[in-house]
């Protein structure tokens, strides 16, 4: 028989908000002895084996120009930056331009599902309401979580500086590769800040992260604009910040105590915020349902309707938005080529039949990549309700466990293809606006038709690892971004066409710019179906709760 003492508050024991604060942070840093160090080796080993390959991929001056004139580009400035030191286009510019705001995505992720599993999802599960009732400060939790964050972020930027300084390849020195770690950690330690003020706004740990991953999809774009158009876009993203150190070509660190600033600002608003509601309570209050349930609320379809209605609400409209602002820069990019001798005799040797069309193209291919999160999310959610305890009641009705699925599913394939729709026509919409050109409207349509073989194989893959190993299910991410780096990335390194081939969006026919081919998409819904069957099965023959 074991006893638990309960350590009485005293009046002294409350005097400061961070009492406790020291044992929280080694709790926080406890539970993230795996994942913190994974984080780390990923985001390390995806850097240094791209850059290991540059001096045999791109050994001379001649080379590396080459490459330089294919990033002074549209869709090259849309994906990764302005381009600094394209003039003298060196290794460490190389790295800069081609690395620096694909690497700071994936650190802004990094930090806000950190801290959103250190404060929102603590409060959803009970567990900050119990700990709160020991000697513990108000502040606490919030600091260990913040703090742990940080500790992530410097930690991954000690060692990118060391591993990176320590390739001994020409042109990426010590102090190159010490302000490229800063700025990713940077962007990071803003994105920490935002998802604590996103932590105190909403109950919900989905919609708290899900709102602090869109402003990572909002800094993106607002950095693309500026480096498209209007510079002064740039100047309101973390990500352009980033950038504007010009690492390893003129090598200013004053942009990154912007980051500084905002984010010891935000630190702020989530401390004050936090004071103004109750644990477990967001300060936007969910509003009362009605009094009766509608019918549809009795089926399997319209109960997983209700739950992912917000997000499906949400996702189409930023994925439109987020077409539209792509769309409208079409109009630059052929102003670019007009200009650009060297572009126009590149285009001509690749057999692409208009640049517009190859630089849309590309910006479908990573509007279907984003499509997919909602779908990856989706599935996720039915492991949240699992764990939960949430399901396993509404099982134990006449509800079987396949009309279950089932209707989560068909919300997330559904889902899925019309958030793609509204990417494509947000981008179709803008670009004929943009440029004149009506046909670009149906043929972008049909771009995003296409696509959607390979969002539901990624979302047949996630049922999949639910199905049959759930705790697993989180590795769906790993296809995401692979796939992102092969879109980004995979031109320069040149990759051989297998690892190009294990992405499911490198199947997909590139329209507008070629032709539409049959047999692959045909391929991708045959695998997406039996990943699908093969959910349902793990899932009808394993426990639920099951690891």
């Amino acid at each position: 028989m074991s006893t638990t003492v309960l350590k009485e508050r005293s009046p002294s024991s409350t005097d400061s908000a961070l009492t406790g604060f020291g044992t929280m942070l080694r709790f926080a840093s406890r539970r993230e002895r795996v994942r913190m160090p994974a984080w780390i080796a990923a985001l390390t080993l995806l850097t240094v084996s791209t850059v290991a390959g540059f001096p045999d991929l791109y050994p001379t001056a001649e080379s590396r120009q080459s490459r330089a004139a294919l990033m002074d580009s549209p869709a090259a400035t849309a994906m990764s930056g302005p381009g600094f030191g394209l003039d003298n286009y060196t290794f460490g510019a190389m790295l800069a331009n081609e690395m620096l705001s694909f690497l700071a995505i994936f650190v802004a992720l990094m930090s806000v599902l950190m801290v959103s599993r250190h404060t929102r999802h603590e409060e959803e599960q009970g567990r900050a309401e119990l700990i709160r009732a020991g000697v513990v400060g108000r502040h606490a939790n919030l600091s260990a979580a913040l703090a742990v964050t940080v500790i992530a972020n410097l930690l991954l930027a000690v060692v990118l500086t060391l591993v990176l300084s320590g390739m001994g390849i020409e042109t990426i020195t010590w102090g190159g590769s010490a302000l490229f770690a800063a700025s990713l950690a940077m962007v990071g330690i803003v994105f920490t800040a935002a998802s604590a003020v996103s932590a105190q706004v909403f109950e919900h740990g989905r919609a708290a992260s899900g709102m602090a991953g869109a402003l990572i999809g909002v800094a993106f774009a607002l950095r693309a604009a500026g480096d498209m158009g209007n510079a002064a876009l740039s100047w309101l993203s973390p990500i352009g910040w980033a950038q504007r150190t010009k690492v390893y070509v003129d090598g200013t660190a004053w942009p990154l105590l912007l980051g500084v600033v905002v984010a010891g600002v935000l630190v702020a608003v989530a401390f004050s915020l936090s004071t103004r509601r109750d644990v477990g309570a967001g300060l936007l209050r969910p509003r009362l349902g009605a009094a009766r349930a509608s019918d549809a609320l009795s089926t399997p379809l319209g109960f997983a309707l209700r739950l992912h209605r917000g997000a499906v609400v949400g996702w189409t409209s930023a994925l439109f938005l987020f077409g539209a602002m792509y769309g409208s820069l079409a109009s630059e990019v052929e102003a670019f080529v007009e200009d650009n001798p060297a572009m126009r005799e590149f285009i001509r040797t690749m057999g692409s039949a208009s640049f517009i069309q190859s630089w849309l193209a590309s910006i479908m291919a990573m509007l279907a990549m984003v499509c997919s999160v909602f779908g990856v999310l989706a599935i996720v959610r039915m492991r949240t309700e699992e764990t939960s305890g949430r399901v396993e009641p509404v099982l134990s009705t006449a509800l079987t466990r396949v009309r279950w699925v089932a209707g989560h599913l068909a919300v997330a394939l559904g889902g899925g293809a019309v958030i793609m729709l509204a990417g494509g026509l947000g981008l179709g919409v803008s670009a004929m606006a943009s440029t004149g050109e009506s046909a670009l409207l149906p043929d972008l349509l049909s771009a995003a038709l296409v696509y959607i073989p390979a969002v539901w194989l990624t979302t047949g893959l996630a049922l999949a690892l639910f199905g049959l190993l759930p705790s697993a299910v989180h590795a769906t991410w790993v296809v995401l971004g692979y796939g992102l780096f092969i879109g980004m990335l995979g031109p320069l390194l040149r990759l051989p066409g297998w690892l190009n081939n294990l992405s499911p969006y490198s199947h997909v026919p590139q329209l507008p710019a070629v032709d539409v081919e049959v047999t692959p998409l045909v391929l991708l819904t045959v695998v997406a179906a039996g990943l699908i069957a093969l959910g349902f099965v793990g899932f009808r023959q394993r426990d639920l709760g099951s690891a």
